[in-house]
């Protein structure tokens, strides 16, 4: 918030020391004020140098109260798995109970744990959306992406964990690199080594339906995240990769199907598949994906491209 008057001087406007940490009595304050408020919007206390992070809370800290809602609200106790290396080396569960409007969206909730209860609480997030992918977690046991999932559908009680299988940093934050090291394996680009035309290439609706539904992906890693075989086996390629493969490799432009097909051929390719069908289940973008990887077997067996 914009103020032209310095810290020290909006604090000794308000009556208060501008000394005094955050851990001392409170000071004197305007007015009709209360601590739940936070501090007056125009006493320059908001400012950054001044209102620092708090420290991470323990295992077994109080549990926040959510006070009344307002009406349509309803109350929801988010369960949290947070881990912390600062802090500790072993996870622990958190809670925290807020009020959401019903249509509201898991990542809403998030966001108000973070914002108004503990700015330690670290996750992704960027377009909230749908798109970009980026908030994937383990909701109830299922992965999927927190901005798709309503407060409504989970009231009065969720469970959000980091997804499966790649190692967390912090909270709800995992190292996705693997992930993208095995996306990065099966070039997931157009390869085509004749001399650029004209015009666009072209290419029949028949064609371009080959491989439509791949297309959708949007590498947020809930399918592989949920596949067994990664969970027990890092050097899996794992389904998404094989969704982008399946994307070029059906497309009639591309010319470098025969080498992703070899690169997909490998004893930690496609074969480690064993149809469960989590990959299917957990896309947020209805991607047929145990259907998209029969097809890539079928042709590396048959040669059906």
């Amino acid at each position: 918030m914009a103020n032209d008057t310095p810290r020290s001087d909006a604090v000794t406007s308000q009556g208060l020391d501008p000394d005094q940490g955050r851990g001392d009595p409170t000071p004197d304050v305007p007015e009709g004020w209360e601590p739940e408020q936070g501090p007056p919007l125009d006493s320059g206390l908001w400012e950054e140098e001044f209102w620092e992070e708090g420290p991470p809370r323990e295992p077994g800290a109080k549990r926040r109260a959510m006070g009344p809602s307002a009406a349509g609200q309803i109350h929801l106790t988010l369960r949290i798995r947070r881990y912390n290396p600062q802090v500790r080396d072993e996870p622990w569960w958190d809670e925290f109970a807020v009020n959401m409007e019903p249509f509201d969206r898991l990542l809403d909730a998030l966001h108000v744990v973070k914002w108004y209860h503990d700015g330690t609480l670290a996750l992704r997030r960027s377009c909230a959306h749908g798109v970009c992918g980026s908030d994937a977690m383990l909701i109830n046991g299922r992965n999927a992406l927190a901005c798709k999932v309503l407060v409504k559908d989970v009231a009065p009680r969720v469970t959000v964990e980091p997804i499966r299988g790649l190692r967390v940093l912090k909270d709800l934050i995992v190292d996705m690199e693997p992930f993208f090291e095995g996306y990065r394996r099966v070039l997931p680009y157009l390869i085509n080594d004749e001399e650029p035309p004209d015009r666009e290439r072209p290419q029949s609706p028949q064609e371009r339906e080959r491989y439509e539904d791949t297309t959708k992906c949007i590498l947020c890693a809930a399918c592989t995240t949920s596949c067994p075989i990664f969970w027990g086996d890092d050097a899996y390629i794992g389904p998404a990769a094989i969704v982008n493969a399946h994307r070029f490799i059906f497309d009639s432009r591309d010319q470098g199907a025969r080498e992703r097909l070899d690169i997909l051929a490998d004893r930690t390719g496609v074969f480690r598949c064993r149809t469960t069908f989590n990959c299917t289940e957990a896309c947020p973008r209805g991607i047929h994906v145990t259907k998209a990887i029969q097809e890539v077997k079928r042709a590396i067996m048959f040669d059906r491209l």
